[in-house]
């Protein structure tokens, strides 16, 4: 009797489901005119970005952006405090093991190169694919290289902490410059500059190289409690 009542509470969700998404009208007609047209005009002719995506996800719609960093924010720090309390439950301990001398010395090759990529990625994020949270992610990968290859390899939490509050402080601060000199929330106020030039984009650029440095100092000290518990 249950299995029936779930398959038909299914059927006649789908049903009106089906009966709402049909009338929709998707397809090239739907989207002939409408909020696109201003992103792609306005990204080029005024924010001078080649990436239409960042331009959106930092400029047009930045304050969801800054509620994903937020949001990753309080899951490393909810994730940190489970791990602290689950230390002084069982004692310091570490998940960590002597690696071999062909994995330390690659890492000590790689790290630098993985560090150099991700500023580069999140650098560049206005011209090419990439970003502050993809560039970010590929620096803390760097420290868990290290962190894997080196059993004595350590990170400090205090400088981590300064990084990330520098960087979510900053990035606030730009978006309520945009209200001062703009009236809306990480409106740009710098010079756009030249279309396919590093320095272009205006404050787009600046945003993502914050949030390359939160996302990459978050992820690091997350990895770093995970894989070594031991203050």
């Amino acid at each position: 009797m249950k299995k029936f009542l779930v398959i038909l509470i299914l059927a006649v969700l789908g049903f009106h489901l089906f009966e709402a998404f049909s009338g929709l009208g998707l397809g090239v007609t739907r989207f002939e005119k409408g909020v696109k047209d201003y992103y792609l005009e306005k990204t080029v002719s005024e924010l001078h970005v080649a990436n239409t995506v960042t331009s959106i996800v930092v400029n047009f719609r930045g304050f969801d952006t800054l509620g994903e960093v937020t949001v990753l924010f309080l899951a490393v720090s909810a994730m940190g405090g489970i791990l602290y309390k689950r230390r002084h439950q069982t004692g310091d301990r570490s998940v960590l093991f002597s690696s071999s001398s062909i994995v330390r010395s690659g890492s000590k090759l790689l790290f630098p190169a993985i560090i150099l990529l991700g500023v580069y990625v999140f650098i560049h994020g206005h011209l090419s694919p990439g970003g502050g949270f993809q560039g970010g992610a590929i620096i803390a990968t760097g420290f868990l290289l290290m962190l894997i290859a080196y059993e004595n390899f350590s990170v400090s939490h205090n400088t981590l902490s300064y990084i990330e509050s520098f960087a979510g402080i900053f990035f606030v601060g730009i978006g309520l410059l945009g209200f001062m000199n703009g009236g809306t929330f990480l409106q740009n106020f710098l010079p756009a500059g030249v279309l396919n030039n590093l320095f272009s984009g205006g404050v787009i650029g600046i945003i993502y190289v914050m949030v390359g440095f939160k996302v990459a100092a978050e992820l690091t000290g997350l990895i770093y409690t995970i894989l070594h518990e031991k203050d």
